[in-house]
């Protein structure tokens, strides 16, 4: 019987080196700063943020918890193994190597965590569709899109929300938006946004040839408080008009929808609509949160193309430079352009595992754009 050999001291060695990038101490201080907030008992005239710091600090002592845990199995399996080793016994060692898989898997796990640790990555997001060159295959495309990444994450706990959606002309969706709420929405989305091609042959046409579909994903976090979000009243226009497409009961009956048009006619403009909730002013709060997202990413955009110039960098911008490629014809695969991550499981990416796709990216990007 072959014994699985482990090695214990490198996966010490790999636990110092991610939790060296972590900043333990800050952690501390802000657990000591929550728990102070908590006792002052003016915190809980107001439950909605009293609320939101013992979700804070939940999170925070869950997290140094696990990597106290983690530390804590290694050391007892290194333990462990002195003592197999001194007495020979191959059944301590299939119990050691056993759960140092778990503990391997633990480590992936936090290492990911480590990764999420850009400005931003905690908050929840806003995911934007759109569907691009391709015609009607190109707007299936998105819908397959919007399926895909409901499903990830409902995969994930998310709570998901659509906040718009535009029907397309023949089939499938012209764009949609979908609010995304949980545990590192933003950092785990922000991996899908770019240009994503789909090769197949097209059920759209008679001669069911092959066909080229684009769809553009743009991720942005849902903020409130960003310092680099300032929105005057006189740059915001704001029209009302009946809501259409999917909704509940009595969509149709109101004019609910609202569009928000920021500095109109400028450089500068930006459109954002919402008529998925059953009030105008509900409308109106979710297209403001949608806005501050996307006033935010483009201020960070801004700031990632700044430091490229100063590196000297060039970046192309062309809608056409997919970042990710999905092969129906004549193989299947899944490949992102920017990690080389791949698999050929396209049905199961389709169904939402993307999580695979998203950690190879937070990996890739460390020490890129400042992130990482």
């Amino acid at each position: 019987m072959i014994v699985e050999t482990v090695d214990l001291e490198a996966l010490r060695a790999r636990f110092a080196s991610v939790r060296g990038r972590l900043d333990l101490a800050d952690k501390q201080r802000q657990i000591a700063e929550l728990e102070e907030r908590s006792a002052d008992p003016t915190l809980w005239s107001n439950p909605q943020e009293a609320q939101r710091t013992m979700q804070m600090l939940t999170q925070l002592r869950a997290e140094l918890d696990r990597w106290a845990n983690l530390e804590g199995q290694i050391d007892t399996l290194i333990e462990l193994q002195a003592l197999a080793d001194a007495e020979d016994d191959s059944s301590l060692r299939d119990e050691i190597a056993a759960e140092y898989t778990r503990a391997s898997q633990a480590m992936d796990r936090l290492e990911v965590d480590v990764l999420l640790s850009a400005p931003y990555d905690d908050r929840d997001a806003f995911l934007s569709i759109k569907a691009g060159m391709g015609g009607t295959d190109a707007q299936d495309w998105a819908a397959m899109m919007l399926r895909m990444y409901s499903r990830w994450a409902e995969r994930r706990g998310y709570k998901v929300a659509l906040v718009d959606q535009s029907e397309g002309d023949e089939a499938g969706i012209k764009s949609a938006t979908l609010e995304l709420r949980g545990q590192y929405a933003y950092g785990f989305a922000k991996a899908e946004a770019g240009v994503h091609r789909l090769i197949r042959l097209s059920p759209f046409n008679s001669g069911n040839t092959r066909q080229t579909s684009f769809a553009l994903i743009e991720v942005l976090p849902e903020v409130d408080d960003a310092p680099e979000v300032a929105i005057k009243p006189d740059d915001l226009r704001v029209d009302v008009f009946r809501a259409g497409g999917h909704g509940g009961q009595g969509v149709n009956t109101t004019d609910s929808a609202v569009r928000l048009t920021y500095k109109p006619g400028t450089p500068e403009q930006i459109v954002v609509t919402c008529q998925n909730e059953r009030s105008q002013l509900q409308n109106k709060e979710t297209a403001m949160r949608v806005l501050r997202g996307r006033l935010l990413e483009r201020e960070l955009q801004r700031q990632r193309d700044e430091r490229a110039r100063l590196k000297g960098e060039h970046r192309s911008a062309e809608f056409g430079s997919q970042m990710r490629t999905y092969y129906l014809h004549p193989y299947t695969l899944v490949k992102d352009h920017r990690t080389d991550h791949e698999t050929s499981n396209v049905q199961a990416v389709l169904d939402g595992e993307l999580d695979p796709f998203m950690e190879s990216y937070l990996r890739w990007s460390i020490g890129r754009d400042g992130e990482g």
